[in-house]
């Protein structure tokens, strides 16, 4: 049995599992030039499905990862997943072609999702109330970091070894997280706490979810909000290199997005206690699509080359709006469903996350060396966000 952490090191654990999935995204993005010129070379906009088939793996194996941990303990489950993860990326490192990267990232996701998932319930078995939002502040404090710096270290291992060597580096950090989580984390779920495997209750919870009008919108909302997200990151990398010849650039102009873009979640931590989830949501979808519909006016009506400090500037507000609309649109979600909570937070975050695939992969198709295309989709989705907002009863969040 390993000897408990300290909360220092516990902290810092924690952040690393949450890191999986950040890091596994946003290091592939300066990647996607040289995978499309080797294994797409034809149709180059279908490298960008290495961010969207990962992310599609990573909903299916949000749905399982909770039920699994419930019947075979918290490390068990971590640490299976770390297994998947690590195989799935060395066939991503061994891939003849495009088609074989696509499967192996999505077994990847599912790998991934074990790790962030069950994490946020062996926080729950080990603290409570103030002192749960306490340890999970300080971790999400630490995790903020791995978005601005991980297109930084994956373009530093593509100078150094080309772009499968990316592979090889998430073979290494599962590696060391794994490592160290097998030797210091204890099981934090005793075996008389555990459940069977049930996925009649599954079923059930899936069923009761689909039953709440206000949870139904939310789901649609988050997927919306999540596919704005991903078709943004499946088009960045073309948008900076091809239409601002900034490739060079690139990883230090995403860390300053990233970074600029923390400030919804400070604003959001502000300003909600005051103003409700749902005005803060419906007024952040708003602002998004005055944003957005402002800047595609410029693009199409001067030319979509100029601004680019007006694109930087978007960004940030199209990254921001998501501290100020998933935490509360989640937790709105969550309001009826207290009493299947964990089960619960398993099939909205499942299919919110899987249906935001759906949704961005035609819009990252759709580049055309231009930001048009995002511009265009993004206004689409917000749109409907601001609708769906709408339906929400208008009583305070």
């Amino acid at each position: 049995m390993p000897s408990s952490p300290s909360r220092g090191e516990f902290i810092a654990l924690l952040a690393l599992l949450f890191a999986t999935i950040a890091l596994s995204i946003d290091a592939m993005l300066p990647a996607l030039p040289d995978i499309a010129q080797a294994l797409s070379p034809d149709t180059p906009n279908k490298a960008q499905l290495v961010i969207t088939s990962f992310v599609l793996g990573m909903g299916v194996g949000t749905l399982f990862a909770g039920p699994l941990s419930d019947a075979f303990g918290r490390k068990a489950t971590i640490l299976a997943g770390f297994v998947l993860y690590i195989l799935a990326a060395f066939a991503c490192w061994a891939a003849p072609s495009l088609e074989t990267l696509l499967i192996a990232r999505v077994v990847m996701g599912i790998g991934s999702a074990f790790p962030r998932t069950v994490s946020v319930a062996m926080v729950r078995d080990m603290f409570k109330g103030r002192e749960m939002a306490q340890i999970m502040s300080f971790a999400m404090m630490i995790f903020t970091l791995v978005p601005a710096v991980a297109p930084l270290m994956g373009q530093g291992v593509i100078a150094l070894a080309g772009w499968q060597a990316i592979f090889v580096a998430y073979i290494l950090f599962a590696l060391i997280v794994m490592g160290w989580f097998a030797l210091r984390q204890p099981e934090t779920l005793p075996r008389e706490d555990r459940r069977p495997l049930a996925l009649g209750a599954l079923a059930r919870a899936s069923v009761e979810v689909m039953g709440h009008r206000v949870v139904l919108i939310s789901i649609a909302a988050q997927a919306l909000t999540l596919g704005m997200l991903f078709a943004a990151l499946s088009s960045i990398e073309g948008i900076f290199s091809q239409l601002f010849g900034r490739a060079d650039s690139f990883a230090l102009w995403f860390a300053l997005i990233a970074m600029a873009s923390m400030s919804g979640s400070i604003l959001n931590a502000r300003l909600v206690m005051r103003l409700g989830m749902r005005r803060m949501v419906s007024a952040t979808y708003i602002v998004l699509l005055v944003a957005t519909l402002g800047y595609l006016a410029v693009a199409l009506l001067v030319t979509p080359g100029s601004g680019f400090a007006l694109h930087i500037l978007w960004m940030i507000i199209l990254f921001a709006a998501m501290g100020l609309t998933l935490g509360n649109l989640n937790a709105l979600a969550m309001e009826p469903l207290g009493h299947i909570a964990g089960l619960a937070a398993s099939v909205t975050s499942a299919i919110a996350t899987v249906v935001s695939v759906i949704l961005a992969v035609p819009v990252g198709l759709m580049f055309n060396g231009t930001q048009v295309p995002l511009l265009i989709g993004v206004a689409v989705y917000a749109t409907g966000a601001v609708a769906l907002t709408k339906m929400l009863a208008s009583r305070d969040g």
